[in-house]
């Protein structure tokens, strides 16, 4: 932690001021709450003057600050809203998420699974890092800044004591060289000791980034390295501990969650991730007078109007993944077959992945006339993708494999305007492992005035026909072989969404057909399933006030045609009750609450370490998870640009039933004590 502080503070002394910024796409619209149209709570110092401007300058005082993350692979921006709010800070450091819609092992930062099947994300190229969600970002993920002023966040979590506690620590740093340049990084730290036996997190991710935003080059980049340590104990050995710990040892002893056996007590995953991500686009065009009022003397200022746009996209990612075990797995029969070295009872698992990938483009932008009413885009990548596993036979030497794939496609967007926005992109493999695939997707917005508030209507669909990720089709273990190159997986996903900003309103609904789904079966071995399955999903987010009293909440139902293969909870609920005043001739806001999350019972996937991946649960080990409230309760603070909060997790342990599991065998953390507190810097 030492050495992390004093690289922060070296690298936080450069800095000067200004950025100019062009963005495609990304209108955020605010109510007289403070929300936005996601139901995010926006610090009004946030926000550009003119999100609609081809050109957004952001200058003079007081100080301005906005984010954006890139869309896709050409490089489109849309904005986000800067973490400055401290509603529902008290969650954000939560594995689980901030209303609660994922299973994970209990440990902060353990692997991760989402219940909310319409919330899952498209797989890695390595399956091996998608669990690790909470902690692993994407470069689609990847916050950047433009601001008039150094920009720095420091954000420090911590609970429990030093033998089971857990902490992280998040540093963030942006500043602009001049009104086009700006660069910056980003620090996160994360270890989590477990409060159950051989359960402990240790993660660390740093990023330097940087973006050059002119009228004719722009560009964006990120260096990303994420080393992630998870030791695995398979879960408790019996159930019972928690559900009736009268019935283990006679009643004759009280079992604190460090007292209760695992299965496994020496047994690690890691997880070692770097990626480079560079987009960049030239634009050529012309410059034009900018209008001016009449009795306006001044000579008049020009603006540069982009028409095209050469677009280059490039990512270089390496990732290896180990698994070691001294576990003699043999007597408790925890693994059903071993193929490598079957004398030896540890195992010293691997396998590493590099990829690149190049995307070129080129199109023609919207609005440099008034008849060019839509954007158009055309755009080809190709990627090599490179594999090594073990020896199927157990030679030193590895097995590698080789992968091409070249794509084109082509995008249709509409982003200018205040009613109606649209948005279409495709692509089609032409050579390689991409013959055959192909992805289509598309929304498109309509926004009108209704009852003096602006409605939002929203419809979004895709196609897809796409191989499964490489190592569901190949993959050699110690306890797990297989080689399969399976069928293409066929999905077909329409969504409707209705927001209404006024009533903090928000409806959406949905159903996907996916034929031949790819999963990971009882023996936690990838199958596809021959034929179709259907899921229906629904949510209501609606958010209520009357006075200092406010009430939050998300309804979520769903339903699997076929909940053997993919199992779903049916209802997933979240509710937030809390007061919100302000104090301290209004610079002190507070918010003092409870929040609960629940969800129906149902067969939640099972965890195994050696491949750490998440599958149905063995046909000898069904066990239903859910139907257990978790409760917290917390206090908010706000003081300018300092929050903090403090929390009591999971404060109804030992009330009622003590069925507190997300995923089977590993209870969640018992009654646990949270703090944290985050400073903003951009004065």
């Amino acid at each position: 932690m030492r050495r992390i502080l004093l690289l922060y503070i070296l690298l936080s002394v450069i800095g000067l001021t200004t950025v100019q910024a062009q963005f495609d796409n990304g209108r955020q619209r605010v109510d007289e709450n403070g929300y936005d149209q996601y139901g995010n709570q926006v610090d009004p110092a946030m926000i550009p003057d003119r999100l609609d401007s081809a050109n957004v300058e952001v200058q003079g005082l007081p100080p301005k600050l906005y984010m954006w993350r890139i869309k896709n692979q050409l490089g489109d921006r849309t904005i986000v809203p800067a973490d400055t709010a401290f509603h529902h800070f008290q969650n954000s450091n939560l594995t689980e998420g901030l209303t609660g819609h994922y299973n994970y092992l209990a440990n902060m930062g353990s692997p991760r699974m989402s219940r909310i099947f319409f919330d899952r994300r498209d797989p890695e190229p390595t399956i091996f890092m998608e669990p690790f969600s909470s902690f692993f970002i994407r470069p689609t993920e990847f916050n950047f800044t433009n601001s008039n002023v150094p920009y720095t966040n420091l954000t420090y979590h911590k609970a429990g004591n030093k033998v089971n506690g857990e902490e992280r620590f998040k540093s963030y740093f942006s500043v602009n060289v001049n009104k086009k340049l700006a660069f910056g990084f980003n620090i996160d730290y994360l270890y989590g000791r477990g409060y159950y036996n051989n359960q402990n997190t240790a993660y660390f991710n740093a990023a330097v980034f940087g973006s050059y935003i002119g009228d004719k080059y722009q560009m964006q980049a990120i260096y990303s390295n994420n080393y992630l340590k998870t030791n695995e104990n398979g879960g408790i050995e019996d159930d019972r501990y928690i559900t009736a710990p009268e019935e283990m040892a006679q009643g004759q002893r009280e079992y604190e969650s460090t007292n209760i056996p695992t299965v496994l007590n020496a047994t690690t995953n890691r997880n070692h991730d770097f990626y480079v991500f560079l987009t960049q686009r030239y634009n050529l065009g012309f410059s034009r007078d900018i209008p001016q009022a009449e009795n306006d003397t001044t000579p008049a200022k020009q603006e540069f109007v982009p028409v095209t746009s050469f677009i280059h996209t490039i990512q270089v990612e390496r990732a290896r993944h180990t698994f070691n075990s001294n576990d003699d797995m043999r007597e408790k029969n925890y693994y059903q077959n071993t193929y490598l070295d079957p004398d030896n009872p540890t195992a010293r698992d691997s396998t590493t992945y590099v990829g690149i990938k190049n995307t070129i483009g080129i199109a023609l932008l919207e609005g440099f006339n008034k008849y060019a009413k839509a954007g158009l885009t055309a755009f080809a990548s190709y990627k090599i993708s490179k594999y090594t596993l073990m020896n199927m036979e157990g030679n030193p030497l590895p097995d590698k494999y080789n992968e091409n794939e070249i794509f084109v496609g082509g995008e249709l967007s509409k982003r200018e305007g205040n009613v109606l926005h649209y948005h279409a992109i495709g692509e089609v493999g032409l050579a390689g492992k991409a013959i055959g695939q192909f992805n289509v997707k598309g929304d498109i917005d309509l926004n009108f005035p209704l009852w003096k508030d602006t409605v939002s209507l929203i419809a979004r669909g895709e196609v897809s026909n796409k191989l499964a990720p490489f190592y569901m089709r190949h993959y050699h273990s110690k306890h797990f072989m297989w080689d399969d190159d399976m069928d293409k997986e066929f999905r077909t996903r329409i969504e409707g969404e209705l927001s209404i900003a006024r009533w903090r309103t928000r409806l959406k609904a949905g159903v996907e057909n996916i034929k031949n789904y790819t999963y990971f079966n009882q023996e936690a071995t990838p199958e596809q399933n021959s034929g179709s399955i259907q899921v229906l999903s629904a949510s209501l987010n609606q958010d209520f006030k009357l006075g200092i009293f406010h009430l939050d909440n998300e309804v979520t139902w769903q339903k699997s045609s076929n909940n053997t293969v993919l199992p779903l909870p049916e209802l997933s609920l979240y509710h937030n009750l809390y007061i919100q005043t302000t104090l301290a001739k209004k610079v002190l806001h507070v918010q003092l609450g409870a929040d609960v999350r629940y969800f129906t019972k149902y067969y939640a996937p099972a965890y195994t370490p050696a491949i750490q991946q998440f599958h149905l649960q063995p046909e000898d080990d069904q066990v239903k998870i859910g139907g257990y409230p978790i409760i917290n309760v917390y206090a908010n603070l706000q003081l300018k640009r300092t929050r903090l909060f403090a929390m009591m997790y999971h404060v109804n342990q030992g009330m009622g039933n003590s069925n507190y599991f997300l995923s089977p065998h590993y209870p969640i953390n018992p009654r646990l004590f949270k703090i944290g507190v985050s400073w903003n810097f951009y004065d």
